[in-house]
């Protein structure tokens, strides 16, 4: 069961989106639990997005955080969430309250953050976020969701490991994670919250991104073209370096230039599932239509409904 929970900081960033030709921008903030921090602070700082995701966790880091959980209750979130917080939280508060910006159709915008790097302990990354905004005397309303959690259940349950043929209680190793992969409804209801961050635990990757799409345009449960069409965003936005020029950069056969300053993606998504893959201008080495698709290959997802910027000039 999922649940949506809501800690208040303050009294909620200002500023309402007002959608620029109908599109929602995503940008991605990470891709991994180590990722840099500066890409996501310049796409808050220059990007006019309206949801900034933070993707910070797999099957091993959330292992790693059941463990911390275990040696203190309060711990088990990510280790870079309070960085990732401080160095964006009055960024984008300052964008909602002062409407200055780099283009006109976005100025002033409200910028959310989701982020599922509450891993083991979504609850208190949580009240992690609030004492930042408030020591940082910035308003921000948290949701939470949670439920991924089902170690108690596969304890209770016991079942048979399939490489051994054994129950899961004849193993000698202790069973410290069980997590099920949660979808994107959790993120939808905590947004309908009016939440301006919210952070989950194990949620499938594009679900991030899948969530504010749900929230923004209202798609039906059972549209599965255009369902389909936003988990491929948020499978190519959820790999955040990789899609603007990780994937192409080989040292040695490929080398790129300034490779540290290639910059995170975002995508301008429309009602119908349609995005536009893109990158901050000022970045080296834009986004390629070939990086989009050595990434959806690596994914095992098919590109064909997403734009090439080349020919839509």
């Amino acid at each position: 069961m999922t649940g949506a929970h809501g800690m208040t900081g303050a009294n909620g960033m200002t500023g309402a989106n007002s959608r620029n030709g109908g599109t929602v921008r995503l940008g991605a903030g990470a891709g991994f639990a180590g990722d840099r921090i500066d890409p996501a602070v310049e796409l808050a700082r220059h990007g006019e997005l309206d949801y900034l995701v933070f993707e910070c966790l797999g099957e091993r880091t959330v292992a790693a955080a059941q463990v911390r959980l275990l040696a203190d209750p309060s711990a088990g979130y990510d280790p870079l969430l309070a960085a990732r917080m401080r160095a964006v939280l009055p960024v984008l508060a300052g964008r909602a309250g002062s409407g200055s910006g780099t283009s006109g159709s976005r100025t002033g915008r409200r910028t959310r953050i989701v982020t599922n790097a509450g891993a083991a302990n979504p609850l208190a990354a949580g009240r992690r976020i609030v004492s930042i905004a408030r020591e940082l005397g910035l308003p921000a309303r948290v949701g939470v969701v949670t439920g991924d959690d089902v170690l108690d259940v596969v304890r209770r349950l016991d079942p048979v490991v399939w490489e051994t043929g054994e129950p899961l209680s004849a193993a000698p190793e202790e069973l410290v994670s069980a997590n099920a992969y949660l979808g994107a409804d959790g993120v939808r209801l905590a947004l309908q919250q009016d939440a301006d961050v919210v952070v989950t635990g194990r949620v499938a990757d594009p679900a991030l991104y899948l969530g504010p799409l749900l929230h923004e345009f209202g798609w039906a449960e059972d549209d599965w073209p255009t369902l389909a069409a936003g988990t491929v965003v948020g499978h190519l936005l959820e790999c955040a370096g990789q899609l603007t020029g990780g994937y192409f950069a080989d040292p040695g056969t490929k080398p790129v230039p300034g490779l540290a300053r290639l910059g995170f993606p975002f995508a301008d998504v429309g009602a119908d599932g349609g995005a536009r893959l893109s990158k901050l201008p000022r970045q080296r080495r834009p986004a390629d239509h070939a990086d989009v698709h050595r990434a959806a290959a690596l994914r095992g997802r098919p590109a064909g409904r997403l734009s090439d910027p080349r020919r839509d000039r």
